[in-house]
């Protein structure tokens, strides 16, 4: 099978595409043509090296299925030949997406939402699987609370905006000016303009200086300790950051906060929870742009480099089966 392999961490330029064996399906395990994958920050980062402690070079790395079942292995009983699915593989526990063929425990598995295409599908798993564990794991958002969500227009925050609407909630987030009326049309209550405008000053100002009940941080920076000065009491941060280094907490101690660290799971009563959502419309997918696998390099420099484009939101698509 053909695959886009790494020999090395670096630049967009390591990857390689190869003939590599195709695995084989082990117990509880099928084996799944892939029809598509998308591209997350994540898998830039591990590209580049980030996380080379966590990964035994070459590898194939990837973090979205969408496919088809082809064979099972010994012990699969919820899934036969020909089932189309989608999930995440199982992320730093072996190969990744990137690839025409991939092998998935049963229970990582979902069955693919039939209103989308493989490419839409693609789009949902790593980035819409995170927002559910933020929204309902973590931070179980109740209806007319409210939140703020870091980075409106990235990947995350896309379906987080749709879900937090979903489930009842006033919305605010931040994102450019260009992005509000395509975000308002998402759900989201109050567009706030991060380049013109102090999101702390804007959500004071906006709540009546009450502050919102969660904070969704998808950016980084000094969120964790900014995101204090506007909390409700008992208000709660969720961020999937990395801390990069240490923060005051000082004002989230005065508002008795919680802090939620998400690095995000595989299982399938997660994938059949957003299936429900995408198949009733409230969760759709934004895909931006298509490549092919050849192109993965391609792909990865449009999402580690946006800031050169500053029309850009949404998911990118890759396309490898036909």
């Amino acid at each position: 099978m053909k695959a886009a392999v790494l020999n090395e961490f670096g630049s967009v330029e390591k990857f390689a595409i190869l003939d590599v064996p195709t695995p084989q399906p082990g117990v509880d395990e099928v084996l799944v043509k892939v029809m598509a994958t998308s591209v997350n920050p994540l898998d830039y980062q591990v590209r580049r090296g980030d996380y080379k402690n966590e990964l035994q070079l070459p590898v194939i790395t990837g973090h979205d299925v969408s496919g088809v079942i082809v064979e099972i292995g010994t012990g699969v009983k919820n899934f036969k030949v020909g089932d189309e699915v989608y999930y995440t593989p199982e992320i730093f526990n072996g190969q990744g997406s990137y690839a025409e063929y991939h092998v998935a425990r049963e229970s990582i598995i979902g069955i693919k939402p039939k209103n989308v295409s493989h490419l839409e599908a693609a789009t949902f798993p790593l980035a819409a699987g995170t927002a559910w564990e933020m929204l309902y794991t973590r931070a179980q958002l109740k209806a007319n609370q409210t939140i703020l969500i870091h980075g409106g227009a990235g990947g995350v925050g896309i379906p987080t905006i749709q879900m937090a609407k979903a489930m009842g909630a006033i919305v605010y987030t931040t994102a450019r000016s260009v992005h509000q009326r395509f975000l308002k049309e998402l759900g989201a209550d109050h567009v706030i303009d991060y380049e013109k405008e102090n999101y702390i000053d804007a959500i004071l100002e906006l709540t009546n200086n009450n502050g919102v009940d969660i904070v969704i941080d998808t950016i980084g920076g000094n969120t964790l300790s900014d995101s204090g000065k506007i909390l409700t009491q008992m208000g709660q941060v969720v961020t999937i950051v990395d801390i990069e280094k240490p923060q005051n907490l000082i004002h989230a101690w005065g508002k008795n906060a919680t802090y939620h660290f998400v690095f995000t799971r595989q299982n399938r009563n997660k994938l059949d929870e957003l299936t429900k959502l995408i198949e009733s419309g409230k969760l759709k997918p934004v895909l931006n742009k298509v490549f092919q696998l050849s192109e993965i390099g391609k792909a990865h420099s449009l999402l580690e480099f946006k800031e050169g484009d500053r029309n850009f939101y949404g998911k990118i698509g890759v396309q490898i089966g036909n």
